[in-house]
């Protein structure tokens, strides 16, 4: 692969991207000299992508990631791992297991994490459809799903109209492993060279870091794409799924990871993944 010094990044408009990718884009680190051409779109589309090997850095579902190791290695800093932060199965009203598995479910993406934990959890609900995260709620409103698999900002929206939890598929993952949750991380393409590859994950943690000690200064890039959003739940977004394994996933976090992929291996939700998926230190 040539290389360039302008990398194309993808990363979504909710606010915990939007909140630590600021600083990185707009000058206010050391980029190493690096420049980023942004391409902003919701995790799954961002999955697909990565799938086609289009971005050179992207966020990128766990779940995704686990069947792409051999294109991208995972940056240290820019995860969005966390307790208490999992997607949620929402419905008009409570149900059994056994319903559910019978139950049209309205899903973000077939490769997002949510839907990896929803097939941990209820391995025998088939009827799912993908369907924009932010229209999930609506569609379980309308009846065209009886259930969905809800992320990010509408898990502080679902019970004001009247949705009710299920199961909290985070909480779920935390029982059974007492790990810390894996829902995306940053990954860079390997065919970079690593020193290339080695300045991105500089610059990630930088940037993250930056955010942390300046919020003030990231939240109008923030605001200007969650123009819709109350200003109080983009601040919940951004303290729960922004942390310090966002800054540095550190060895639990690692752990984490590496025990969602082996998980996956032994359900045959993956088939195999190299070993060796982190950017090496530099």
């Amino acid at each position: 692969m040539t290389f360039n010094d302008k990398l194309t990044l993808g990363f979504s408009p909710c606010p915990n991207d939007t909140f630590i990718f600021d600083a990185m884009l707009r000058g206010k680190v050391d980029t190493e000299g690096l420049s980023f051409e942004s391409v902003m779109e919701d995790v799954e589309a961002l999955n697909r992508r990565a799938f086609a090997g289009e971005l050179d850095v992207t966020k990128l579902s766990y779940h995704a990631f686990g069947h792409l190791t051999e294109r991208y290695a995972l940056l240290d800093a820019g995860s969005a791992l966390g307790n208490n932060c999992g997607p949620l199965l929402i419905a008009r009203k409570p149900m059994m297991e056994l319903e559910l598995n019978a139950a049209r479910i309205a899903i973000p993406g077939k490769m997002t994490t949510a839907n990896f934990l929803l097939s941990l959890a209820y391995p025998n609900a088939q009827d799912k459809n993908e369907v924009l995260f932010s229209d999930i709620e609506n569609a379980v409103l309308s009846g065209e799903a009886e259930a969905g698999l809800i992320i990010h900002e509408n898990r502080f929206t679902y019970a004001q109209k009247g949705l009710v939890k299920i199961l909290d598929l985070g909480e779920y993952w935390e029982t059974t492993t007492g790990l810390p949750i894996p829902l995306g991380g940053i990954v860079v393409r390997r065919d970079l060279p690593m020193e290339i590859q080695q300045k991105v994950n500089r610059v990630m943690r930088r940037s993250v870091e930056y955010a942390f000690a300046h919020p003030a200064d990231v939240m109008p890039f923030v605001r200007l794409h969650a123009q819709e959003m109350e200003e109080s739940v983009m601040e919940a977004h951004i303290h729960l799924y922004v942390t310090q394994h966002t800054v540095d996933l550190g060895a639990d976090g690692r752990a984490a990871v590496r025990q969602m992929f082996q998980i996956a291996r032994e359900k045959n939700v993956l088939v195999a993944y190299l070993d060796d998926f982190f950017v090496e230190q530099g």
